[in-house]
């Protein structure tokens, strides 16, 4: 695109408001918006325009151009550099369905984003298509408290949101297994073959081995996710995970040998689960089949929301976890 920064702002701006007429009230400007949250980097989900996406239909959305995937990465870093208030560097690009993935530096993190292959729109999410005839979970005033809790955190395997919840959910685990149901379900693989897979070795180990699993969970979070979500491999997702596993005394045979026999329908159920829990992002978490929004991502927030739905609360949750270093809002 040959536009100068400010015309390539304003317009990119323009466009956001063509697709999104009724919030044209609200007066949405997109860099006040950013410098509120810069994490996201977009609050604006593109919903007609990813549903249709994804289905693969995309005639009449676009002029009928495209550019190349290195022009549309740079364009869109160049473009945000002129609206966070620190800068953003390009990490990597990947062709994923009919977008283009753009994986962004910001402020020590990377952050996923998708944009359209005329280089016009961009999101950072990704959602499932919800039936409205599935069933829809209870909101968090809903909550219904039991004598021992079901706490399930859905979520895609390399999701880096996802990860950044994981860690203090599996905290909490570790903290209140004995007296909670504590799972984690890796629903969907929007980041290809590396995450279908890690999704399925996270589940078999949960069948396996569900005492070693939170001590595997926090280890992919610290050591497998820097590495094989940067070059997102699947070989190394494979050898880093069975790596793991001996570390911890899981048996890496039988759980690699599940994920051969028994991955596929773990994943299934696994993703049909989400569905009819009404799971649109990860994470996702649910307590006794009600959402909650936990007040941060932190394991603090997260064991406050689960013991409150004890009847009468362990004696284990008057422990204090981290509540120091809360992770960005979002979702994949």
């Amino acid at each position: 695109m040959e536009h100068g920064e400010e015309h390539k702002k304003e317009h990119h701006e323009e466009k956001i408001e063509h697709e999104h007429p009724h919030t044209k009230s609200k007066k949405i400007n997109l860099t006040k918006q950013l410098r509120e949250n810069p994490w996201i980097l977009s609050t604006f989900v593109l919903g007609i325009l990813i549903l249709i996406l994804i289905i693969g239909n995309v005639s009449g959305i676009f002029t009928g151009k495209s550019i190349s995937s290195n022009d549309a990465g740079n364009n869109l870093v160049e473009y945000l550099n002129t609206v966070a208030d620190s800068e953003v560097t390009l990490i990597s690009i990947e062709n994923e369905r009919n977008l283009y993935l753009v994986t962004v530096g910001f402020q020590g993190n990377e952050i996923p984003v998708y944009v359209t292959k005329d280089g016009e729109y961009y999101t950072t999410s990704l959602l499932p298509i919800i039936s409205s005839t599935q069933q829809e979970t209870p909101t968090t005033s809903e909550l219904i408290k039991s004598d021992k809790p079901k706490a399930e955190l859905f979520i895609w395997a390399y999701c880096p949101y996802g990860v950044q919840a994981q860690a203090p959910f599996a905290e909490v685990a570790s903290l209140l297994k004995n007296n909670a149901d504590f799972e984690i379900i890796p629903y969907y693989d929007g980041h290809g073959e590396f995450e279908n897979q890690q999704n399925k070795i996270q589940s078999c180990i949960q069948k396996l081995d569900k005492e070693k699993y939170w001590d595997y969970s926090q280890g992919f979070v610290e050591n497998i996710y820097p590495k094989c979500g940067a070059t997102k491999d699947a070989e190394c997702d494979k050898s880093e995970s069975i790596k793991l596993m001996n570390s911890l005394g899981i048996n890496s045979n039988a759980v690699m040998s599940c994920v051969t026999s028994e991955g596929e329908t773990l994943f299934s159920e696994a993703s049909t689960r989400a569905k009819n829990a009404g799971v649109t992002g990860s994470p996702t978490l649910i307590i006794n089949d009600a959402k909650v929004n936990p007040s941060s991502r932190t394991a603090e927030a997260f064991k406050t929301s689960i013991c409150s739905a004890f009847n009468n609360a362990p004696s284990e949750c008057e422990t204090e976890l981290d509540s120091t270093t809360a992770t960005a809002s979002g979702s994949c």
